[in-house]
């Protein structure tokens, strides 16, 4: 499975972006996908995940203005991303975590640069 993030871009403090992950397979198997982000200087750090089952869980820092969501029929992912702050700069990852025989593999994309300016 190869991941395909999108959207990233320059914005102003209080505006959005939405960010797509697609899938060049399926990922109604997914047992999670999530975005994940890096900000110069710092560590990868975890925005959302989002189970085959549907539920959530966002970092602190974002809850309240991040969205994720899955589209299995387009395979692809989304994260809609309002109230941006300059804190919010970094480079998005999609990830996904894929069942496979008795084990699970991690996908990543290549990731997309988010800028926030004050």
């Amino acid at each position: 499975v190869q991941l395909q993030a999108s959207g990233g871009g320059l914005v102003q403090a209080g505006g959005s972006l939405r960010l797509s992950c697609a899938a060049s397979g399926s990922i109604s198997s997914a047992n999670n996908m999530g975005w994940y982000r890096q900000a110069p200087g710092k560590e990868r750090e975890l925005v959302v995940v989002i189970t085959r089952g549907g539920s959530t869980k966002y970092a602190e820092s974002v809850k309240g203005r991040f969205t994720i969501s899955r589209d299995n029929a387009k395979n692809t992912m989304y994260l809609q991303m309002n109230s941006l702050k300059p804190e919010d700069t970094a480079v998005y990852y999609c990830s996904a975590e894929i069942p496979w025989m008795t084990t699970a593999f991690r996908y990543w994309g290549q990731g997309t640069q988010v800028t926030v300016s004050s």
